[in-house]
């Protein structure tokens, strides 16, 4: 297939890239505006202008898939308002300058379009699928806009998946690479009081239920989280386990407020969400990391 991809140098894009290469689908690469013109088929593009290059979309001709995981971190940093206004500009805006972009080319390509389980909200013990009701938060508010962008296309006739994606874990980035640090240093521990709710998912599991969905050209939304969710407290421990060391330092609440300011600590980083990958399930994936233990294994290794 002749797949594109956004976001195509991060964390999850790189993986997802060099997954589709193996496989020997033609990448197309969405790229920055200032990058030189290559020999390989990329397309410049600047979601905050609204604009794209009309030359490299001729010559990279039409899709017959796109992958957008566009967007800017979402706890890399405290939330000031205009780091908000950040986070939400760069789904929003990419996701709708690439909906127009497809719908002025030829045929109905297929759409993968990034979102997050943010989107529930914090729930405390509620088990979450994709039929529950979306939160009233700051992050709730973004994936909905993030996944509303994508309606134009879904209008014309293409099959738009919307990838609720839980926390991906990998030593290669995210949030595991962080924490790993202090947890080989045997200085980790639970976060608040451990008891929230955390929805994992290996990285390799994130990258082949993407292409398990492309392949199937599936509709509608898809939470990317393993079948077993785990308290923070069971996290700390399996990872320690795996280390073979202490993680008895317990972070409190209020530190991290102070360190990350609060709306952030709330919303994300203590945020309860209970999800399981019904409609995943459903579809017929599975799992190669289906619990905590195995995902860690994989983020480790």
């Amino acid at each position: 297939m002749r797949v594109g991809v956004t976001g195509s140098s991060g964390f999850i894009g790189s993986t997802v890239v060099a997954a589709l290469v193996e496989r020997d689908d033609h990448v197309i690469r969405f790229v920055r505006p200032d990058t030189p013109r290559q020999a390989g088929d990329a397309i410049r593009w600047d979601p905050s202008r609204g604009l794209f290059d009309d030359e490299d979309v001729r010559r990279v001709g039409g899709f017959d898939a796109v992958i957008n995981l566009a967007g800017a971190g979402i706890a890399d940093r405290r939330w000031t308002q205009s780091r908000k206004d950040e986070i939400r500009r760069s789904r929003t805006e990419a996701t709708s300058l690439l909906v127009r972009l497809l719908n002025e080319s030829t045929g109905t390509p297929f759409l993968a379009s990034a979102s997050a389980i943010g989107i529930y909200g914090s729930r405390g013990d509620e088990v979450l699928n994709e039929s529950s009701a979306t939160g009233d938060d700051y992050l709730a508010g973004v994936c909905t806009q993030w996944e509303d962008a994508t309606t134009p296309l879904e209008q014309s006739g293409s099959t738009v998946a919307h990838l609720r994606s839980g926390i991906v874990m990998s030593r290669r980035g995210g949030a595991f690479k962080r924490q790993l640090p202090i947890f080989r240093f045997g200085l980790g521990g639970p976060l608040g009081n451990g008891q929230q709710w955390i929805s994992p998912i290996s990285l390799r599991d994130e990258v082949r239920a993407i292409l398990f969905l492309l392949d199937n050209r599936s509709s509608g939304p898809f939470n990317l989280v393993a079948p077993v969710p785990v308290r923070n407290r069971d996290f700390t421990k399996v990872l320690a386990r795996h280390l073979h060391r202490p993680a008895r330092l317990r972070v409190p609440a209020r530190a991290l407020s102070v360190a990350l300011g609060a709306e952030l600590v709330e919303g994300a980083v203590l945020a309860s969400q209970r999800v399981i990958p019904a409609a995943l399930l459903n579809a017929g994936f599975s799992f190669e990391n289906p619990d905590i233990d195995s995902i860690i294994s994989s983020a480790l290794s």
